[in-house]
């Protein structure tokens, strides 16, 4: 294989190795994403059970309130009763104080409702602080895990990088430019190999003449069809 198309085909394949750890680092993060989402989504509930809480204790106490107001209410009827003269004024005292048991009678069941859902309330926040005691172990662990990944792969790839740079330095201007020029647009298929007499860039057949060229490795061909450079594979490569 001549050359300059050995350069060409190996720094395609290492652009295409390099292209790979965008996807390997992407699923890492996203697996620690995930576990953060989750205690996020956790942390969020219990502040909104809180803050529910809050507007709950908020109208027990006007409730409380009003109940203390109707307390004093009924007491100072009792007083105007010892005061009362007419049938008339009797019975509007007696429809004040009716009114006023109904509105204590409802003061006191809304109360009880009210102490009912803030114990609910209270009982899932404890809930669900046990499971984001958990949420935070397991976000911890992951973090550590995808953090050794990211270091890892960080590390592959900068050996990657010093092998393109390396190759790049041994490559022509005029040659680095071309295959440049074709990865713009064919990214990791820049170069392809053929099988079958085909382009595995596009899958179409190419012509003898063509085919014949690719075979003999002297020149750098291109698809006559799209244009990426073409190679034949090795028999190592053909087996893996």
């Amino acid at each position: 294989m001549n050359k300059h198309l050995q350069q060409l085909v190996e720094l395609s394949k290492i652009d295409k190795e390099i292209d790979s750890f965008e996807p390997k680092i992407e699923e890492a993060k996203h697996k620690y994403e995930t576990v953060l989402a989750v205690k996020e989504s956790i942390e969020k509930q219990i502040s909104d059970l809180e803050e529910g809480i809050k507007a709950e204790q908020l109208k027990k106490q006007k409730n409380e309130l009003h109940l203390a107001e109707l307390s004093e209410k009924l007491s100072a009827n009792a007083k105007k009763s010892a005061e009362i003269k007419t049938e008339r004024e009797m019975k509007s005292l007696q429809l004040e104080e009716d009114i006023a048991k109904e509105q204590i009678n409802f003061a006191n069941e809304e109360i009880a409702r009210l102490e009912k859902v803030i114990e609910t309330k209270e009982e899932l926040i404890k809930t669900q602080k046990t499971v984001i005691a958990e949420a935070e172990e397991k976000t911890a662990a992951i973090k550590a895990e995808v953090d050794e990944a990211l270091e890892k792969i960080t590390a592959e790839r900068q050996k990657i990088f010093i092998e393109k740079e390396k190759l790049i330095s041994q490559m022509s201007q005029k040659g680095l430019s071309f295959y440049q020029k074709i990865r713009r647009w064919a990214k990791n298929t820049t170069a392809v190999p053929v099988k079958n007499q085909a382009c595995y860039g596009c899958y179409l057949t190419i012509n003898d003449k063509v085919y014949s060229e690719v075979i003999k490795g002297e020149e750098i061909t291109t698809c006559p069809h799209c244009g990426r450079i073409l190679y034949i594979e090795t028999e190592e490569e053909q087996t893996a």
